[in-house]
């Protein structure tokens, strides 16, 4: 196990897009407390038997740093998360120190720009920045940032000088955040995750500059909860041969995310990466309506409930309902440590474009059509140890 108390020294950096939410702030805690050997690796893959290799970076050498454009520290917003139950309050007594010197790597989000190239020039110099002054091997950059609504379409999406064109004109505004940061990550050679179902790399010309940069990227969305649980369930009903006819889910939570999702059009992107693994697993025809509510009092609590309809042998009718809820920052933060792990092996194996086996940790996985949760994990587990081997094999060749 690479978590201890044992010093490690500064090894890869995790640069965090919303370093201040929910989701970045339970993560960069879970990193100093196991760490500190405070807490168990409970719910890291990479910490699995089936998956742990000496290869990926130790926890203990992980830097954080990131982008927000809130100014709470980060000490307080875990407090705050304590307070709600989302980790005990002593982990924030154990790791304030580190939560204070992590504070020193956050940046804001330039605000004064006159072109869009300007403000992702400046976001790019921050990761480096950041990469120079730890003497960082590597950087990781994970969008954990609060879902945004789809932007319309622009010409630009597909051209790329078109797109030069735009970004370098003052006034013009056609990219969203999400792909700004993404663009940052591409301009200063880090590894990228999206781990929201913003647009990000998904604008054809974005993905087309990530490769030509040649980062290992990956994404897309989280599949922490609901979609988790379906595709493990969906591919059962596949191969028993039942015809599924509905899945119904409602989705309840609050905090931060149950606010941004009460956005309709917020909300419409988060609704498709959901639904479209489910689609791709039990057919098109299938009717699937899906909901998702704001429900305050919940907090960081999200409860799923899914009602699936399915025709058996004779016509016999076939009934599952479930009900999922927990802390979805507690279960999204180990992913984004795997995301961290994984995206560094995969750079240190010299893998350049997206990842096709990080899709066990997407709803709408990129490169990949696999999303059933047992096939996607086994292409991780053969993947890992695969590039751990080219990157042991590389070494002991180094002279």
């Amino acid at each position: 196990m690479n978590t201890s108390d044992t010093p490690h020294a500064p090894e890869v950096g995790a640069w965090f897009i919303g370093a201040r939410g929910s989701l970045a702030t339970t993560a960069t805690l879970g990193i100093h407390a196991l760490a500190l050997g405070a807490a168990a690796p409970v719910g890291l893959t990479t910490e699995t038997d089936a998956v742990r290799v000496e290869e990926f970076p130790a926890i203990g050498g992980i830097v954080v740093g990131g982008h927000d454009i809130s100014t709470t520290p980060l000490d307080e917003r875990a407090a705050q998360l304590a307070a709600g139950g989302m980790f005990p309050a002593a982990l924030v007594e154990a790791t304030r120190g580190r939560l204070r010197e992590t504070e020193e790597n956050l940046r804001p989000v330039p605000t004064l720009t006159t072109t869009q190239q300007e403000e992702i020039d400046l976001l790019a110099a921050d990761i480096i920045d950041f990469r120079d002054r730890h003497d960082l091997r590597e950087v990781v950059v994970i969008d954990v940032s609060s879902t945004e609504p789809l932007p319309p379409y622009h010409p630009c999406f597909d051209d790329d000088d078109l797109l030069q064109t735009a970004l370098t004109t003052p006034g013009v505004r056609v990219l969203p955040p999400s792909s700004r940061a993404a663009l940052a990550a591409i301009a200063a050679g880090a590894a990228y995750a999206a781990f929201t179902p913003s647009a990000s790399l998904t604008l054809a010309v974005l993905r087309e500059r990530a490769d030509r940069a040649g980062i290992a990227y990956a994404g897309q969305d989280g599949k922490t909860g609901e979609t988790l649980l379906r595709t493990v369930l969906a591919p059962m009903f596949a191969a028993r041969g039942f015809r599924v006819q509905s899945w119904a889910g409602t989705n309840l939570l609050g905090g931060g995310d149950g606010a941004t999702l009460a956005d309709p059009e917020a909300v419409r992107s988060k609704l498709v990466s959901k639904n479209r693994g489910l689609h791709a697993l039990v057919g098109d025809d299938v009717v699937a309506p899906l909901h998702i509510d704001n429900v305050p009092d919940l907090g960081d609590v999200k409860t799923a409930w899914d009602h699936v309809n399915a025709t058996g042998f004779l016509g016999s009718r076939v009934t599952l309902q479930t009900t999922w809820s927990a802390y979805d920052s507690a279960l999204a933060a180990p992913l984004v440590i795997d995301l961290v792990r994984s995206l560094s092996l995969a750079t240190r194996a010299g893998h350049a474009g997206v990842v096709p086996a990080l899709g066990c940790f997407f709803k709408d996985p990129w490169g990949s059509d696999v999303h059933g949760f047992g096939d996607q994990t086994a292409q991780f587990v053969a993947w890992v140890h695969e590039t751990a081997a080219a990157v042991a094999a590389a070494r002991v060749a180094a002279p």
